[in-house]
């Protein structure tokens, strides 16, 4: 079976380690935008979606997330699957009518986080798993007509409508990203070296069943891909069915 085809909009302005960690993850055919500067597909011939984390917030007036959005919003119109990663989960969640907000406090380190959900984005995931977080944005309230699929004392961590998946976690997260994001964020000596701490081979190797997030994701697209397939053949022979001879 030929890669699904993935629009990864990257909004890490330009780190490098998003880009490294999205291609690990990703087992498909990946075409990246730097969605900092503004750009987004010229088109949406594309199976899927990603969407990845970012040091801005949604709320923002930021030029560039215009038309971030408004590509989204059309894309996700036309029926493409999308994933949102923490920024990603956020914009996805506040174009379908969502809210995020500041939490007046930031979750960083290893977390447990449970998924609440039936929801094969977590098949083969344990109900109460680890990963990597780091946000002090929130998706406060789920865009109408979704539905939860994890959460945690800090906030909801995942949610799903129709197509589009989100989760605030970091599943794509390897411990060199995590180590360099702590170093640069703005933390106590007390609360870094703890977080530090933290960042060890086990609990890196633990969090790693969060990653299935990821080839869920896409088989959740070559299933999409498939039944989009069999609709339009169906409705191609429909028409072919009723059309008039001389």
């Amino acid at each position: 079976m030929s890669h699904p085809r993935i629009a990864v909009l990257n909004a890490a302005h330009r780190d490098e380690n998003t880009t490294r960690n999205f291609r690990r993850e990703l087992d498909a055919s990946l075409a990246e935008f730097d969605a900092t500067d503004g750009t987004v597909p010229d088109d949406f011939e594309y199976d899927g979606a990603v969407v990845t984390g970012s040091r801005s917030s949604v709320y923002w007036d930021d030029e560039w997330m215009e038309p971030v959005a408004e590509w989204v919003d059309e894309a996700i119109d036309r029926g493409i699957p999308f994933l949102g990663v923490c920024w990603g989960h956020q914009l996805l969640a506040d174009v379908l009518g969502g809210t995020v907000a500041d939490m007046d406090v930031y979750e960083v380190g290893y977390s447990e986080i449970e998924h609440t959900g039936d929801s094969r984005l977590f098949d083969g995931i344990d109900e109460t798993f680890r990963s990597f977080t780091s946000h002090s944005d929130a998706v406060t309230d789920l865009p109408p007509g979704s539905d939860p699929l994890a959460e945690n004392d800090y906030s909801n961590h995942g949610f799903r409508k129709d197509r589009v998946f989100g989760v605030q976690f970091h599943p794509e997260y390897d411990s060199k990203t995590a180590r360099e994001l702590v170093h640069r964020k703005e933390l106590s000596d007390e609360r870094r070296e703890s977080v530090l701490e933290e960042i060890t081979e086990e609990n890196y190797q633990e969090a790693c069943e969060a990653k299935l997030v990821f080839d869920n994701f896409l088989e959740f697209v070559r299933e999409v891909k498939a039944e989009d397939a069999v609709v339009a053949a169906e409705s191609e022979d429909s028409v072919a069915s009723t059309g008039c001879s001389d």
